[in-house]
């Protein structure tokens, strides 16, 4: 999703949109209505969240064991 931005705006609230740009926001600042430069998310950036999030996964299987569940049939179920 990219936001046009001026760029007196987005030099008022940088902060705010690098939040947003860490939430996965892409910005297009604009100067007197034409796109200047585009403020998205680093190369780098997915990856480390990537790793994160399955480190956080695995956290939470070993503090919270799910029984009763058949995972192989989840999976089946969601390629169908």
């Amino acid at each position: 999703m990219k936001i046009e931005v001026g760029a007196y705006e987005a030099k008022t609230k940088l902060p705010e949109l690098l939040r947003g740009v860490q939430s996965g926001k892409r910005y297009t600042i604009t100067h007197r209505g034409e796109a200047i430069a585009d403020l998205v998310p680093a190369k780098g950036a997915g990856r480390h969240d990537a790793a994160q999030a399955v480190e956080d996964m695995k956290r939470f299987m070993s503090e919270k064991p799910v029984k009763g569940v058949n995972i192989k049939a989840l999976i089946e179920e969601g390629r169908s």
